[in-house]
């Protein structure tokens, strides 16, 4: 056999080895993918073929194809951009709280005390509980006739008859009080496990150099804690903003559509009005605009790291 002829044996032998481990490397990864694909990808395909339809809840027969005209009337419709804005005061105040709260929780956790197991675990608590029972359970404390809230609050002096989800100043920072209490614990428990990766060399180092405990916070723990305060902060922001349970449980989008958030309104059109194109349409606004701004922030952090560079 001739050098050129074992060459060539060689390199098919070895191009058959590569696509004998392509294959198994496929045929490991496939079942994994198969639930990708009929729960995620498939959805979204459909919900964007949806959209160019004038699709109806509960209706046989095959939509009829619309064009844009479902985008038409969800960039006319006021109500759903007004959504808008009660969605960010939402989302922005919700996740800002969640992970100032979580740290200052998460710093008290990781100290020596008393009971620290314990009170870890009350800290998930909240974390743990359903949604909807946690809306039930907010409710009663809202409750303007028998709420604890209230007779707390006539103890003290003050009035004790606030109707907390039924006034138009008062519903949307209620709820936001119920969100960023149900968030706190999974903003703690990552934040806590970042500041237990932080070198104590580093703390005691600033000891010695006699930084105090501001000064060591800010300029030791927290650089320490900004992948990880990034990372928690950015999967809260899309998780608030697509979270409406609780707000629907409350308040069902009132009074007066003051806490209606747009997924809500999303839902609300689809299976309480029926429009599910018209819905779908919304859901492709409401991810573009989302994936904007998300771009826009990493844009913007990517160009603070290299002045800071």
């Amino acid at each position: 056999m001739t050098v050129a002829a074992a060459e060539q044996t060689t390199a098919a032998r070895r191009g058959g080895l590569a696509r004998s481990r392509r294959n198994e490397a496929l045929a490991l990864v496939l079942p994994s993918l198969v639930p990708v694909v009929v729960l995620s990808i498939l959805p979204i395909v459909a919900g964007l073929l949806y959209a160019f339809t004038d699709s109806k809840l509960l209706t046989q027969g095959l939509p009829n194809f619309v064009g844009l005209a479902n985008f038409d009337k969800v960039f006319a419709n006021s109500a759903f951009w007004q959504s808008f804005g009660i969605g960010a005061v939402w989302t922005v105040s919700v996740t800002a709280l969640q992970v100032v709260l979580g740290l200052a929780l998460a710093l008290l956790l990781n100290t020596d005390l008393k009971f620290r197991g314990i009170v870890r675990v009350l800290a998930v608590i909240p974390w743990a509980m359903p949604p909807v029972v946690v809306a039930i359970m907010w409710q009663s404390i809202y409750s303007p006739t028998h709420g604890p809230l209230n007779w707390l609050i006539g103890a003290l002096g003050g009035p004790s008859d606030i109707n907390w989800l039924g006034s138009f100043s008062l519903a949307l920072p209620a709820v936001i009080v119920v969100g960023v209490w149900t968030g706190i614990p999974q903003n703690t428990i990552s934040l806590l496990a970042g500041l237990q990766q932080i070198p104590s060399e580093l703390l005691e180092a600033a000891m010695v150099d006699g930084a105090r405990t501001w000064s060591r916070f800010v300029h030791v723990v927290l650089p320490s804690l900004r992948p990880v305060i990034v990372a928690i902060a950015s999967l809260s922001f899309i998780w608030n903003f697509n979270s409406f349970g609780i707000v629907y449980v409350m308040t069902a989008g009132g009074p007066g559509g003051r806490t209606l958030l747009p997924m809500l309104f999303v839902y609300i059109q689809a299976f309480e009005n029926g429009n599910t194109g018209i819905a779908a349409a919304m859901t492709v606004v409401i991810l573009v605009l989302l994936v904007l701004v998300l771009a826009l922030a990493s844009l913007g952090r990517l160009g603070r790291r290299r002045a800071d560079a």
